[in-house]
Formats: structure tokens, C-alpha cells, sequence
């Protein structure tokens, strides 16, 4: 075949799949963005919030696809079988890529089923108790522990959650007993926390700071490395004592497993326009999210160091769920 010829030739008789052709003119329509949970609160905000400066830098309309359901299951599924052609993105979170692989048999496999793109952002956990209990600091409230064993109780977003393994980590690394109670969900965990039906528990900061504002929750320290800037008043758990430990919210963009690096390139580099804006800071400081930029390896890295960390507490608790 002529040389002519084979470039005008099509995909399919090249034995090629039309997006390998087209990698060269990436984007050149809409790009499908799946969200794993329904549509409202943080996680879906953190991603239109991207998805609308994303569009403006690479040139095309990024669409949100609320794909809630099966603890984001069906999310990852729908963009693990997709082409890995650039056209449909998924928002990755800690669930998906990281505390429920640690936890349960999936349907996929969060490592080897995604390529990674980049790193969005993160928010701590933090430890809250109820006001009427009496510690003020979280030296207190270890020694109040001691003092009470097998008496206090936490709530959890549900068996498996983040709230849930973020609150076995600290009774590990304090040699505690606490009664977990699992719940449907943040809110009613947290109602219950204000109304003293459980003692204490590890909200993600977003969803537990307008009640720390308003007095109905006491925070006494955050996950991660270093003091937040929501809550500057308020220590690490390293600073506690409690060294390397950390638990992170975080949100992240992968694709299907194989997209061409040339694509992966493009969208992490207008990842890093996108996070390098103020506004978009601002934006996502109302969540308490902070950025963390990442290159696709590095990001690749942090999910498997994640799942692995909660793979290791998960087998040391006894934590094993079905999907």
C-alpha cells in the first residue's frame, strides 16, 4: 500500500480503533466527566467546579454524568469499560480508589483498570465529640478514653466508609475500644453525634465544620500533616502524639486503563492551568479542600500507597464487606 494510500486509509482497515487515529486532534468534542455520587453536595461540587474552568482551557464542553450508586460501583464500571479515548473522565475519590477496594471484592480493579490523569484535591477528617463530654483538647480526650473504657461510642458514614477506617486507625494507634455505629450517611451520623447518641466521631472537615462554627460539635484535631487553615486553631494528630497518621477526603481524575500518553499529558496539563487559578482555590476553599497538584505518576503512586494502607487496617481490624 502506497504511502498515500495508508494515511487515507481508514481506522478499522488499519486494524486501529478510530480514537487511536484521532489522538493527534484530542479534543475535538464534548468530554463526558462521571461523578460516582449524586448530584449536590461536596464531592459533585468539587467536580463541576472543575469541569467548567477544564472546558475553557482544552476547548471543548466538559458534560457531568451523575452516576451515584453502589458506593461508586457503577461509576467506575461505566468508565473502566469506556474507550480510553480521552472522552470519558471519572472523577476518582477515596472510596473508589482507595478505602473500598481495601475493603470488599469490586468489580474492577482500582489500580490496574484506570489510567491516572491528576490529583485534585484533598480535606482532613477531624475529631469531634459531643459538647457535653468534658475534654477541651485532645490530650484530654485520650485520657478520658482510658478512663472510660468500652463506654464511648462513634458514628460512621456506614461499614467501610472513610469515617469508619479513619476511627479504627486512631483506636489501633491509641490501644482504645469504641462502639461503632454505622449510619446511612454523614448527616444523621452527625445528628446523632450533637444529640449524644454517640460520643465521637471523624467527619470529613467540610461536613463538620458549619456545626463546629456554630458550637454544636467540638473539634479536637485534624488528620494530615500539617494544621488547616479553617481550623488553625486546632492540632494535627501527629502533633497529638499519633505519628503518621493521616486520612484524607480526596478527589482525583482518572480514565480507562491504557489512554495514550500524549492525551494524559494534554488533560494534566490543563489540570495544572485550572488548579493554578485563584478563583478556583477560592472555590473549592468552601469545602475546605485544599489542591494538590500532581503529574500522573505521582498520582498513580498515591492511590496504590492508599489502597495499601487501608488494605493493611482493614486486614488488621477485621474489616471484610460484601459489595
Amino acid at each position: 500500500m502506497k504511502r498515500r494510500t495508508l494515511l487515507q486509509a481508514s481506522p478499522a482497515l488499519l486494524g486501529l480503533p478510530e480514537w487511536a487515529m484521532a489522538q493527534s486532534g484530542y479534543p475535538n468534542k464534548p468530554v463526558k466527566y462521571i461523578v460516582p455520587v449524586a448530584a449536590g453536595g461536596g464531592s459533585d461540587m468539587v467536580g463541576r467546579a472543575l469541569c467548567d474552568r477544564l472546558g475553557r482551557v482544552i476547548g471543548q464542553p466538559m458534560v457531568v454524568d451523575n452516576l451515584g450508586g453502589g458506593g461508586g460501583v457503577i461509576a467506575a464500571q461505566t468508565t473502566a469499560r469506556a474507550a480510553p479515548d480521552g472522552y470519558t473522565l471519572m472523577q476518582g475519590y477515596v472510596a473508589t480508589h482507595g478505602t473500598a477496594p481495601a475493603t470488599r471484592k469490586l468489580p474492577y480493579d482500582a489500580l490496574a483498570d484506570f489510567t491516572p490523569i491528576g490529583m485534585i484535591g484533598s480535606t482532613p477528617n477531624v475529631l469531634v465529640i459531643n459538647t457535653a463530654l468534658p475534654p477541651q483538647n485532645i490530650q484530654a480526650f485520650l485520657a478520658y478514653m482510658k478512663q472510660n473504657p468500652g463506654k464511648l461510642s462513634y458514628g460512621s458514614a456506614g461499614a467501610g466508609s472513610l469515617t469508619h477506617l479513619t476511627a479504627e486507625l486512631f483506636k489501633l494507634q491509641t490501644n482504645s475500644f469504641l462502639v461503632h455505629i454505622p449510619y446511612r450517611g454523614i448527616a444523621p451520623a452527625i445528628t446523632d453525634l450533637i444529640g449524644g447518641q454517640t460520643q465521637m466521631m471523624f467527619p470529613g472537615l467540610a461536613a463538620a465544620l458549619p456545626h463546629i462554627r456554630g458550637g454544636r460539635i467540638r473539634a479536637l484535631a485534624v488528620t494530615g500533616s500539617q494544621r488547616h487553615p479553617q481550623l488553625k486553631d486546632v492540632p494535627t494528630l501527629e502533633e497529638a502524639g499519633l505519628k503518621g497518621f493521616d486520612a484524607q477526603q480526596w478527589y482525583g481524575v482518572v480514565g480507562p486503563a491504557n489512554m495514550p500518553a500524549s492525551i494524559v499529558k494534554t488533560l494534566n496539563d490543563a489540570m495544572a492551568v485550572v488548579l493554578a487559578q485563584p478563583d478556583f482555590k477560592d472555590k473549592l476553599s468552601a469545602e475546605a479542600v485544599e489542591l494538590m497538584p500532581m503529574k500522573p505518576a505521582e498520582f498513580g503512586a498515591y492511590m496504590k500507597k492508599d489502597i495499601a494502607r487501608w488494605t493493611s487496617l482493614a486486614k488488621a481490624r477485621g474489616i471484610h464487606l460484601d459489595t
